[in-house]
């Protein structure tokens, strides 16, 4: 039976007091679903050959990607500061986000309406999105006849406690939708894998390329977003359109709480 991993990125924080401030409204969760195969034999040797070619990345010191320095054109990734130099990779990164083989589910949390809506609020913020964004998870694996596990990126320390907790929490007690034998069934471990971006996983580098955009897409559709996307994050969002979680041809890649 196939394999697969889910790897998520976060964008925000889950501390509500901080929800009236515009930077911190919003925490949101995206997800990158991938077969554990096509990682090894597709996906990671070209993300490794496109940090090569652009970057110098070699083996024992890997160039790790970072959406945000990229934009930035900040080192390893100053090359970019060159306008044909930018050109190419965008268009080299672009095709290869629509050629790769892989399902993405974001989630995305307004804590400022749950804050106001709830006086007495029972859910943490990241693992009401968490909740979610496994429910959706294991109905993939359940459509697919798979089994799979979870990646997500190290925080450190007690953030990272928090993240395991939050994942322990839902293969022991489930949801309101979803019981945990069907987490269990599918999902490979009670443990959340927690690994830092810095080990060079390509999962959860694609994770953080695609997580800025999803996001904006989500609050964009509800009015929430406030400026235009960038021209990138545009073309990556229109990629993304085909990429989320689908069934019957309703999407369920994507989900305001």
């Amino acid at each position: 039976m196939d394999k697969y991993r889910m790897y998520v990125d976060e964008v925000g924080n889950p501390d509500l007091g901080s929800s009236d401030n515009p930077n911190h409204r919003f925490l949101s969760l995206t997800a990158v679903i991938l077969s554990l195969p096509y990682v090894s034999e597709t996906l990671h040797p070209d993300m490794e050959a496109l940090k090569a070619r652009y970057f110098g990345s070699h083996p024992d010191d890997p160039v790790i990607l970072h959406r945000k320095e990229l934009v930035n054109a900040r080192p390893p990734f100053a090359a970019l500061k060159d306008a044909g130099i930018r050109a190419r990779f965008d268009r080299e990164l672009l095709a290869l986000l629509e050629e790769w083989d892989y399902t993405v589910i974001t989630v995305c949390l307004d804590k400022k309406r749950q804050r106001d809506q709830y006086a007495v609020w029972r859910y943490d913020p990241y693992h009401y999105c968490m909740a979610v964004l496994i429910e959706r998870f294991v109905f993939f694996l359940n459509r697919q006849g798979v089994v799979g596990d979870v990646l997500a990126e190290s925080r450190g320390g007690k953030e990272d406690r928090r993240l395991k907790d939050s994942f322990s929490r839902l293969w022991d007690k489930g949801t309101d939708y979803v019981d945990p034998q069907q987490f269990q069934a599918v999902l490979t471990s009670r443990q959340l894998k927690v690994k830092p971006k810095a080990a060079n996983i390509s999962g959860l580098q694609l994770a953080d390329l695609l997580a800025h955009p999803s996001r904006a897409e989500v609050l964009e559709e509800q009015g929430l977003l406030g400026r235009e996307p960038a021209p990138f994050a545009r073309k990556v969002i229109k990629i993304l359109e085909k990429k989320y979680y689908q069934r019957e041809g309703t999407i369920y890649g994507k989900k305001l709480l």
